[in-house]
């Protein structure tokens, strides 16, 4: 480090010095692509199933409406406007006291850790994990106990065998609905399982749900295990529904968290934008059927696109990658099944080619357990089927 490194490093608080700049995640989503290179990276949701016109309309309505509009241009509850918990609470089978409107799912995410995580605590989290989660997390610690995503979601079994022999953690960290990356979902029994090791062991499950209701294939393993625990915090938002620029998310809190909840963002934030909420709560409110319709529409978009892409994978790499076909969500995970192909090197053939993706290897929560490193995370959902088809066949020349 440079001495002017130095001399700027001396004025930040240890936090701000020890937080990473994030590398290989984020760099691959930001990076400036080739011209004419398909991107298979974020989930991000298709421009064709955000309501552009519904929101034009119902923000027009809003400013013609002088009162409601004076409202929204001033302070909102930290809890958030009631006409919205009212909403979000009915949706998730509890009563609206639970309910705090946040600033999207990583500020949800941020506000649990820092409400429960103790500083130097260990937090258990999935593996593969998001890795946003992981910097929300430093906020308050970088001890982690990793737990395998299996088949059927987070090892909750696995999980157990280390509690029982001594390992104690502040909480438990799980995407259980179509996870980002390995696409699945925790099964029921796992779900009740989980929350009873939380209950007896006394940490709290951090549950974070942005694809819940992207499904498209399969059967729903329910949210009222969580929604009804003294210990789990249920993190949501519109990011993948209604558009990520929204900056709108939920926590379904219990009774006893939520008012240390709002005192620590009585310090922070104080509350999400009373705009945007005000124009949520029109879109949501005025017909009681609409945003079912908005989500049916983009399902029905992500299951064609998720179909194109394990179709056209399945014939043009027969044999070169293990696929499980998504019930939900935006992510295909596949699995390299040769193990002579060098992933690092595939990947920077790809980009030759003019196709990127996220390798697994940035998923990994434990780097001394490398399976994570012999998968591939393709984000479907703002591709269309033809971008799809042809960002297989650009891999395929890369094999």
């Amino acid at each position: 480090m440079t001495a002017g490194a130095d001399e700027e490093q001396s004025g930040l608080t240890a936090l701000a010095r020890g937080l990473s700049a994030p590398k290989g995640f984020v760099d691959a989503s930001l990076a400036a692509p080739a011209p004419g290179t398909i991107r298979l990276l974020g989930g991000i949701p298709a421009p064709e199933a955000l309501p552009a016109e519904a929101i034009g309309r119902a923000a027009a309505q809003l400013w013609q409406d002088p009162d409601a509009a004076i409202a929204s241009l001033q302070y909102s509850p930290p809890r958030g406007s009631d006409a919205l918990r009212d909403w979000i609470a009915k949706r998730e089978g509890v009563d609206p006291s639970r309910i705090v409107v946040t600033n999207g799912g990583m500020h949800g995410l941020a506000l649990a850790v820092l409400t429960v995580v103790e500083r130097g605590a260990t937090v258990a989290v999935d593996d593969p994990v998001f890795p946003g989660f992981l910097w929300a997390l430093e906020v308050s610690t970088t001890r982690t106990l990793p737990v395998p995503v299996v088949a059927d979601g987070l090892d909750v079994e696995y999980l157990a065998r280390r509690l029982a022999t001594g390992a104690r953690i502040a909480a438990a960290y799980t995407v259980p609905d179509f996870h980002n990356p390995a696409q699945v979902s925790l099964s029921a029994p796992k779900r009740h399982a989980l929350i009873e090791l939380a209950e007896r062991y006394g940490f709290y499950v951090i549950v974070d749900n942005p694809y819940r209701e992207l499904r498209f294939g399969g059967q729903d393993q329910g949210v009222e295990v969580f929604n009804q625990s003294d210990r789990a915090i249920h993190v949501n938002t519109f990011t993948k529904t209604l558009g990520p620029g929204w900056r709108v998310g939920w926590l379904v809190l219990p009774d006893h968290l939520v008012e240390p909840v709002i005192r620590l963002r009585n310090r922070l934030d104080v509350h999400t934008s009373s705009v945007t909420q005000a124009m949520i709560e029109r879109l949501l409110t005025d017909d009681a059927q609409w945003f079912d319709r908005i989500v049916r529409s983009a399902t029905a978009l992500y299951r064609e696109r998720a179909g194109v892409l394990v179709d056209a994978l399945r014939e043009q790499l027969p044999g070169a990658l293990d696929i499980v076909a998504p019930e939900g969500g935006l992510f295909l995970w596949p699995r390299l099944t040769d193990d002579a192909v060098d992933p690092a090197a595939l990947f920077q053939r790809a980009a030759a080619h003019g196709v990127i993706y996220q390798p697994g290897k940035y998923f990994a929560a434990d780097p001394l357990r490398r399976s994570s490193a012999r998968h591939l995370r393709f984000a479907y959902s703002d591709r269309t089927p033809e971008e799809l088809r042809e960002a297989v066949r650009r891999l395929a020349l890369a094999f």
